[in-house]
């Protein structure tokens, strides 16, 4: 079974940073795209930014500009550098992975880390 266990969630003031992280743990096949997606209170999940193993990112234009994502696939882990953080940034981030173990692929959910930005 194959888990992502997310970090680096917070409080911050707008203006700030914050730096988020996924980690794949448990035995691992393959993984191709990792990404990041938010769901702010009463509104529905989005796409933040993605990256694929060979480095392709996909940015939304929300956070263009201010927000970096990288990865290590030595380490399957995935990273959010988030600057310039603005109030409406503000949710729950929850990191994704697809994960492949021949002929299935299966699409890999993390528990959710809290990212609170004030005014």
């Amino acid at each position: 079974q194959v888990q992502l266990v997310e970090s680096g969630g917070g409080l911050v003031q707008a203006g700030g940073s914050l730096r988020l992280s996924c980690a794949a743990s448990g035995i691992i096949f393959s993984i191709n795209t990792m990404g990041w997606y938010r769901q702010a209170p009463g509104k529905q999940r989005e796409l933040v930014a993605s990256i694929t193993r060979g480095g392709s990112t996909s940015i939304a234009d929300s956070v263009k500009g201010r927000f970096t994502i990288s990865r290590d696939n030595a380490k399957n882990t995935v990273f959010l550098q988030m600057d310039s953080l603005k109030p409406e940034d503000t949710g729950v981030y929850y990191c994704n992975a697809d994960h492949t173990k021949p002929p299935v692929t299966t699409d890999l959910w993390g528990q959710g880390t809290q990212v609170t930005v004030s005014s």
